[in-house]
């Protein structure tokens, strides 16, 4: 009787050996994956700052310096930029009370629910502007420190924050969530912090609704 001439194809062993290879490959790319992402979402330090080394996720001390949203011709979208230092709330802030006072403004959105009408770097709902680069918006320049009688970017956006049913800034008004002076100014450094993370362009399309409100149109935020 001939011996059956089997394809490889339908060998057991085939597949078996195919399995493990493909099962072991993707363990190590998912270790690689990880130590990478892990790498990339890590917090940098203020020494970094200093030395102008730019890190996706900058420390809480660029809260002391000036930030900018530039399109990048290399990556295809705009990017944070992190130049001089300026003031923030009339001073330079320390490492620890820079990290205390993003705390403070972290738990603060969390407290009041900010993603029950925000999004937050991607998270949370539609019915209020998006966040991700609110401190960027070009709103809380001379037309807001103007309505609040407020001299710095800062200054005005903590004072609507506070108050905002005194400042009609949207179709779909802020209700007053009784925030208090530190917690609006904590609030403020966690939106300035957040503008600096680099979001790969998120959210899209921002720096053309800036373009629209420096040309006379709605604001962008």
């Amino acid at each position: 009787m001939a011996k059956e001439n089997l394809s490889v194809w339908t060998s057991i062993s085939f597949w078996r050996r195919s399995a493990a290879w493909v099962t072991g490959f993707a363990t190590i790319l998912l270790i690689w994956l990880t130590f990478d992402t892990m790498g990339q979402i890590s917090m940098g330090t203020d020494a970094d700052l200093q030395k102008g080394i730019t890190k996706r996720v900058p420390a809480p001390t660029v809260i002391n310096y000036h930030i900018d949203y530039k399109m990048s011709e290399k990556r295809g979208h705009e990017v944070p930029v992190i130049s001089k230092k300026e003031p923030f709330f009339g001073k330079e802030w320390s490492v620890k009370d820079a990290a205390a006072l993003l705390h403070l403004g972290k738990l603060t959105s969390q407290s009041k629910n900010c993603m029950d009408c925000h999004t937050l770097l991607g998270n949370g709902a539609y019915y209020a502007p998006d966040l991700t680069k609110a401190w960027l918006d070009p709103m809380w320049g001379a037309t807001m420190q103007g309505m609040t009688g407020k001299s710095t970017r800062e200054e005005a956006m903590a004072e609507f924050l506070m108050h905002p049913e005194k400042y009609p800034t949207h179709a779909r008004m802020m209700p007053n969530l009784k925030i208090t002076a530190d917690e609006a100014k904590g609030l403020v450094a966690f939106l300035k912090h957040m503008s600096s993370i680099d979001t790969n362009g998120f959210p899209r399309g921002f720096s053309k609704t800036v373009d629209q409100f420096k040309a006379g149109g709605t604001d962008a935020h």
